[in-house]
């Protein structure tokens, strides 16, 4: 075993850290507490929403808002797309510890760069995908997840798609875990679809 040379005593970051304690490298530890973990799902919500509202302006540039769920058939996430120029804009809120003990919600974003098969369906898409992750619940966990997928955009505003979300986290000792996997539907806003009266 490798010595730090640092103390490890309780409250020192390292050995027998405390409920909410975080450590992304040896020398930079904190500690959580139930105050600033509300502050930062303030701050998070407060992020999450002016992204959405300034990608909006450039919603036209590629193709249609997409929202829906994902699911395992275990944890369930509400899934979102804002469509960019590139890479697309992935989103998810996840409710459920997803693998990760002591968790019960969490936020990932992801760049997303399409492709699709030459001479194939146009409607048939492939993506790989990277972006950051973080969970709340017991302990807060900070990570980086690949997002790689494939969807399927039918005529009417429906895509349905399965993707594999590995995932490295940098907190508590979680580690790689290559577990999560979905099944996702999306309805497509924006394409003229609307209630009319019936006769």
């Amino acid at each position: 075993m490798v010595k730090s040379g640092l103390n490890s005593g309780p409250g020192t970051g390292f050995i027998g850290r405390q409920p909410w304690e975080c450590r992304i490298i040896p020398i930079l530890a904190f500690r959580f507490t139930d105050d600033h973990l509300r502050e930062m799902k303030k701050l998070i919500y407060s992020f999450v929403a002016l992204l959405i509202l300034s990608f909006s302006f450039n919603a036209k540039a590629q193709s249609n808002w997409e929202l829906g769920i994902r699911t395992d058939f275990y944890d369930f996430a509400v899934d979102a797309t804002i469509p960019f120029k590139a890479p697309r804009i992935h989103l998810a809120a996840y409710f459920g510890n997803y693998n990760i003990v002591g968790n019960d919600f969490g936020l990932g974003g992801y760049f997303n760069w399409m492709f699709r098969l030459n001479n194939g369906p146009e409607n048939l898409k492939f993506y790989p995908g990277v972006g950051p992750e973080i969970f709340f619940g017991a302990n807060a966990n900070i990570g980086v997840a690949g997002d790689f997928g494939v969807e399927y955009s039918f005529e009417f505003p429906l895509t349905i798609a399965f993707d594999w979300r590995p995932r490295v986290m940098f907190t508590n000792n979680e580690g790689f875990n290559a577990a999560n996997w979905g099944f996702i539907a999306r309805f497509r806003f924006g394409e003229g679809v609307s209630f009319v009266k019936a006769h």
